[in-house]
């Protein structure tokens, strides 16, 4: 049988020897999750499904989109014989929600998050046969972060059908017990270096640690250090000026890095990496790039697949996705709503592609008394965040940080949970990474005086109220989300703009699906266009409001597919196109006025 998805799931921190433990595993709904109770651990289960799609998904052969409140999953593992190592890392790219897991009916690991990735060590001995089980529940009654998950039976407007269990690569490796972690790998464009973390697990005195630098396949710089003194080691990899590259959208250049721990020139373990020579500043309300104003062009990438839901059915898929919206103009995107795959990055890294990074929070709305505005999120959403920036720091291809979006809650002269979650959130961003602006959250509520960026979402269709809207930013009045109310003034949402680098992160929207009639089971924003010349003239529109205003560093468009009900993409949800490419990725690129002069 052919594995899906047989790919390397964690591209920035490779090993050679590793096993993809992809295809048919046995698997049981547990729709009352009671599962643990009626025995299910102790036996085999019913039915089949393909990993790593969802069960809501066609590709995983099951195709259930109903609540389910907890699945199983059971398959035998085979330790390969030549696997001369007692300890081995058992892991999980994503699972949704709350993952228990067990060996041979031992539980060995929990973890709760349906975006991030998690491992297991496990202690077994080459050749072994190990049983192994999980379970993964998934209310939809409590909150929780979800993304454009549904909390009702069905999907509407923007949100989509739910995701449950395993829904990334499940992966294991041999590895020694003293091994390297994952390195933080830092650019440093005005040193002509690479700065890298190296934490080491279980390190102690007579351990040698090496970083080589290569360009092309060529060495270019070495670098070795003792690593008995400091916890987390620090290496220097300097850039020969006549080896110096840049990355950027224009010309991506990606160095590879060679991690080797030795103890008497014996390799204890040896990893491969790479990293892009960039550097991100703002400079007044411009976002420079490498010293220079990058207009950025940005999409709103929302990853949803008609066969695969959240799952891309392979890997060309992601790469399409990129090259798609490239193709049209966007030189980046909001990921929006869900974390990313990290294959995904490394096509980022290497395709040139702007990223800025979002966790997936919606989901905590509703919850309590109010007017359908109240939120609350938990601490759950400031663990499950930091493991996003650990996990994606040393990606060059991401520029910024979104935690939250559209968090609509009115201000009052009460802290709430909503602002305790916002505020840290962004300070677990900017303790993890000071290398890069970080947004308190996209459109209405930002409650952080001190967020290195400002924004709004304006979804007006009309191109000269557009224009009226966002007449006064450079005067330092931006617009700024409100709601209005039958009577009195518009709800504030926000504290005062406070002259950071602003940029609307969602607009246009545009409906336009010709071929479903309207009362069908159908959504976008605002009127759809009579013809397909209304939608140029209106893209146009929209797009070069923004792009002639000297104070907006970017924007970004909603949305480069259609999404089931939500058809206001470029592109349809199966991809095909529905309009003239080259027309729209001629009205994108012509200079910004944020671009002149800086």
């Amino acid at each position: 049988m052919t594995i899906p998805r047989p790919e390397y799931p964690r591209p920035q921190f490779e090993r050679e020897n590793w096993l993809c433990l992809n295809g048919k595993w046995q698997f049981e709904i547990d729709a009352a999750d009671s599962g643990l109770e009626r025995g299910l651990l102790d036996r085999q289960l019913l039915d089949k499904i393909t990993v790593p799609f969802c069960p809501e998904s066609a590709l995983s052969g099951i195709g259930n989109q109903d609540y389910l409140n907890a699945v199983w999953y059971r398959r035998d593992i085979h330790i390969p014989d030549d696997w001369h190592s007692d300890h081995v890392l058992l892991h999980f790219q994503a699972v949704d929600y709350d993952t228990t897991v067990w060996i041979d009916g031992m539980e060995v690991g929990r973890h709760r998050g349906g975006f991030t990735p998690f491992t297991i060590e496990l202690s077994t001995q080459p050749g072994a046969l190990l049983n192994l089980i999980v379970r993964a529940r998934d209310t939809h009654t409590e909150p929780q972060p979800r993304g454009k998950q549904a909390m009702a039976f069905k999907g509407s407007g923007a949100i989509y059908c739910r995701t449950t269990g395993i829904w990334q690569t499940v992966w294991m490796e041999p590895v020694s017990g003293t091994r390297l972690q994952r390195p933080r790998i830092t650019p440093d464009v005005a040193g002509s270096r690479f700065l890298i973390e190296q934490s080491i697990l279980r390190s102690h005195p007579g351990l040698k640690l090496t970083a080589k630098l290569l360009s092309k396949g060529k060495p270019i710089s070495e670098v070795s250090v003792e690593t008995g003194y400091d916890f987390s080691p620090t290496l220097i990899l300097e850039v020969p000026e006549s080896q110096k590259q840049l990355w950027s959208p224009q010309s991506p250049h990606l160095y590879d890095i060679e991690l080797v721990l030795t103890r008497n020139d014996e390799i204890i373990d040896l990893a491969r990496s790479y990293a892009g020579l960039r550097s991100v500043a703002i400079h007044g309300k411009v976002i420079k790039i490498n010293g220079e104003s990058v207009f950025q062009r940005l999409v709103l990438d929302q990853g949803y697949y008609p066969d695969g839901i959240m799952t891309a059915p392979d890997d060309t898929a992601l790469i399409e996705d990129i090259k798609l919206s490239q193709a049209v103009g966007f030189n980046g995107a909001r990921l929006h709503q869900k974390v990313f795959e990290e294959r995904f990055l490394f096509h980022a890294d290497r395709l040139g592609y702007l990223i800025w990074g979002e966790f997936a929070d919606w989901g905590c709305r509703g919850f309590g008394p109010g007017d359908g505005e109240h939120q609350k999120p938990g601490p759950d959403y400031i663990t499950q965040w930091l493991e996003v920036v650990q996990r994606d720091y040393s990606h060059p291809s991401i520029i910024g940080w979104c935690p939250l979006n559209e968090t609509w809650q009115g201000l009052s002269d009460q802290i709430t949970a909503l602002d305790d979650v916002t505020r840290g959130m962004f300070l677990a961003a900017k303790a993890v990474d000071s290398t890069r602006p970080v947004l308190d959250t996209s459109g209405y509520s930002h409650r952080v005086p001190e967020a290195d960026i400002y924004d709004s979402h304006d979804y007006v269709q009309d191109v000269e109220v557009f224009r009226a809207h966002h007449a006064d930013t450079g005067a330092g009045a931006p617009f700024i989300n409100k709601r209005a109310r039958p009577v009195g003034p518009a709800l504030e949402f926000s504290l005062p703009y406070n002259g950071q680098p602003f940029f609307v992160s969602e607009f246009g929207g545009i409906w336009w699906n010709p071929d479903v009639n309207d009362g069908e089971d159908s959504w976008g924003y605002g009127e759809r266009p009579v013809s397909i010349e209304e939608f140029y003239e209106r893209f146009e529109g929209l797009c070069g409001v923004l792009l002639d205003d000297d104070s907006m560093f970017g924007y970004c468009y909603t949305q480069l597919t259609d999404i089931f009900q939500e058809q206001n993409g470029i592109y349809r949800f199966d991809r095909t196109a529905k309009f003239d490419t080259k027309r729209l990725h001629e009205i994108q690129s012509r200079q910004a006025a944020i671009e002149q002069g800086y």
